[in-house]
């Protein structure tokens, strides 16, 4: 029986013109990203991208979804319950941020290079949307109107995005000579940032969350008192 060869190559797909952007933006950035390039990685010829995406920007909006894919959103399932706290089964909703912006900055850790698109918003992307989704309906279950689990929800990506921007450790060089005391007098020991990055950097994430969460705290029971948060 006559049976046709089997394609040398594996057949092009989303899957696969979406793996190969996001390793491109991972190895040198959004401006990596052409039909070209990804034409000659994947072994096709460019037109045949377009069957897929129409413009570079439905790329790299695949990418970014790609990446919220990986967040857990577990954390938000049965947020609500008594006074808002979460209940006895239920997590409470500030655990349930703590957990996720973990969670989301893991996510990001291996892919800084695509936040610039990841801030513009989930748009139409279907994970994105997810998380908002997830985080929004999660607040307002806790008792948080729904004005200020917009905010809680663009607060915290704000600043889990903002983390995973850069490296603020890794800003400063390991040259003792680079922080002149008669210059800088309070830089003395800057020169050792550098090679503690990962102590410093996610310090810092922990410090930011607990006093970001510490202050969401505060105004959810001026909410539950009646009051009007500062």
């Amino acid at each position: 029986m006559w049976r046709m060869a089997r394609p040398r190559k594996p057949l092009l797909s989303r899957d696969r013109i979406v793996e190969a952007a996001g390793a491109l933006v991972d190895a040198e950035g959004l401006e990596a990203v052409s039909t070209r390039r990804l034409a000659a990685a994947l072994g096709v010829s460019g037109p045949s991208l377009y069957n897929h995406f129409r413009t570079k920007d439905e790329i790299l909006d695949a990418v970014a979804d790609a990446v919220s894919s990986r967040v857990d959103l577990s954390m938000f399932e049965g947020v609500g319950g008594s006074g808002g706290a979460g209940g006895e089964d239920g997590q409470d909703w500030r655990g349930a941020l703590q957990a996720w912006a973990h969670s989301y900055r893991d996510a990001l850790a291996d892919h800084p290079n695509i936040v610039p698109v990841l801030a513009r918003g989930p748009g139409r992307r279907p994970a994105g949307l997810r998380v908002a989704d997830a985080v929004f309906g999660a607040m307002t279950a806790a008792g948080w109107p729904a004005a200020h689990a917009t905010r809680i929800g663009a607060l915290m990506r704000y600043f889990i995005l903002g983390s995973a921007v850069g490296s603020f450790a890794r800003g400063f060089v390991d040259d003792r000579a680079a922080y002149d005391p008669a210059d800088y007098p309070h830089l003395g020991q800057a020169h050792l940032l550098a090679e503690r990055q990962r102590e410093v950097d996610e310090g810092a994430f922990e410090t930011g969350l607990e006093a970001l969460l510490d202050g969401l705290a505060l105004q959810y029971e001026a909410l539950r008192r009646g009051e009007r948060p500062a």
